[in-house]
């Protein structure tokens, strides 16, 4: 009698699954980016938290906190400090009866102002409370501001507002319209303040005159993490694996890497959280360096993902011509943007695709310099061509920005072709 299909004794039952236990992880939250870890689990950050910290606390006792700008490269622990410092303040004011709000906006997803204001509504507001509906569309951003204005004034006594990845906002009235609140008489009772957190520290240079006069701002610089620091995070968090999961080079291998890409903390946990990811995969019982080097690869792909998701395929025709030249010239790794334009126009040929001008795909070069997908230099010319030539480059290896662009359906073709 044939086997039933649906009983192979080779594939594990649903029920086997869900009753098996990890042989990798117990506790893999620890890795998660999201996670805010107790106090003696952050690591390297004293000085910052102390300086936030003095920065928000008369938020504490219901007065004004600073405003606060803080700068530093991607993984530096700016999210992290800002989150644990004001959950801290929270949870001390609301101890002593101050009524005091939190909220947290990631500007890479909310870019708008309307959507930045209503989800700030959204998350502060207590309907039963106020009696106040925040609809996700359907309102001018004028009407929302009216609504977030009152549920503050009704609920709190001082709300600490995070704007993480400021740089990514299409604009700064945001920052106009919370820091002017109390002075300009939108609000009664409440006090407000902002910790604007960016990756660039010519930030501040992109704000007027009238945004600068009403922040009032105070400035931290948080430095990259040493190798040391990268080992002694990753050590505080190796209970998020079993007993014996980890191979004692695991560790201080991906604190190496990390310490690689100037000291990023977030890239460090990535490692390691996908380097035990493939070990479970296989199904194996110990996290291996061979582990480790593959899950570099994988975050390097994913990082890189994440910065060209919702890019057009035009953008990523550019870079992808810059990865070719680069592939191509062992001894250069800096292009004019007339020799990209070159390679660019062989790609969008190819594909059947519109060819920008070399100034419009220009453009888009500049644009990716902001996001850091791309860098930029200059060579001063002699004689009389004494003009500046930009010259752009790539942050990540030509490999991983293939791998990314040829996931795109419309680029994918270019596998096919030898440039």
């Amino acid at each position: 009698m044939p086997n039933d299909p649906g009983t192979d004794d080779s594939q594990q039952s649903l029920t086997d699954i869900w009753a098996s236990s990890d042989p990798i992880f117990d506790r893999k939250e620890l890795l998660e980016i999201d996670h805010v870890p107790d106090e003696d689990r952050i690591i390297g950050r004293d000085t910052e938290i102390q300086n936030v910290a003095s920065s928000i606390h008369p938020a504490v006792s219901g007065q004004s906190p600073r405003n606060t700008l803080i700068y530093g490269k991607t993984g530096t622990g700016k999210s992290l400090v800002a989150k644990h410092v004001t959950q801290s303040a929270q949870e001390y004011a609301l101890e002593n009866g101050t009524k005091m709000a939190r909220v947290y906006i990631d500007c890479t997803q909310t870019k708008t102002e309307a959507r930045v204001v209503v989800n700030i509504a959204q998350m502060l507001n207590d309907p039963e409370e106020t009696d106040i509906s925040i609809p996700v569309t359907g309102l001018s951003t004028d009407i929302y501001y009216n609504r977030l204005w009152s549920i503050l004034d009704e609920l709190y006594d001082v709300a600490i507002i995070i704007l993480d990845e400021i740089d990514k906002l299409k604009s700064n009235e945001i920052l106009m319209q919370l820091s002017r609140s109390g002075e300009s008489g939108k609000l009664d009772s409440c006090k407000i303040g902002i910790i604007a957190i960016s990756n660039k520290i010519t930030f501040k240079e992109t704000l007027d005159e009238r945004v600068l006069s009403s922040l009032q701002e105070q400035e931290f610089i948080f430095p990259p993490y040493d190798a040391n620091q990268l080992r002694e995070i990753m050590y505080h968090r190796k209970d998020a694996f079993n007993e014996g999961a980890l191979t004692e080079e695991v560790i201080p291998l991906s604190a190496a890497f990390a310490a690689q890409e100037h000291g990023d903390a977030r890239k460090a946990l990535d490692i390691l959280r996908n380097a035990g990811e493939l070990a479970k995969r296989e199904d194996a019982s110990q996290i291996t360096e061979t582990h480790v080097r593959d899950a570099r690869e994988k975050a390097d792909i994913d990082r890189f993902s994440q910065l060209l998701e919702g890019q057009p395929a035009q953008t990523k025709a550019t870079v992808y011509a810059l990865s070719v030249l680069d592939e191509q010239h062992n001894d250069e790794s800096e292009f004019s943007t007339r020799q990209i334009h070159e390679k660019y126009e062989q790609i969008t040929q190819l594909l059947g695709m519109d060819t920008l001008s070399q100034r419009r795909m220009r453009d888009r070069l500049n644009e990716q310099v902001f996001l850091d997908i791309l860098g930029r230099g200059e060579r001063v010319g002699r004689g009389y061509r004494r003009g500046v030539t930009h010259l752009y480059y790539l942050l990540e290896d030509p490999s991983v920005v293939q791998t990314v662009v040829l996931d795109d359906s419309i680029l994918s073709e270019m596998q096919e072709y030898d440039l």
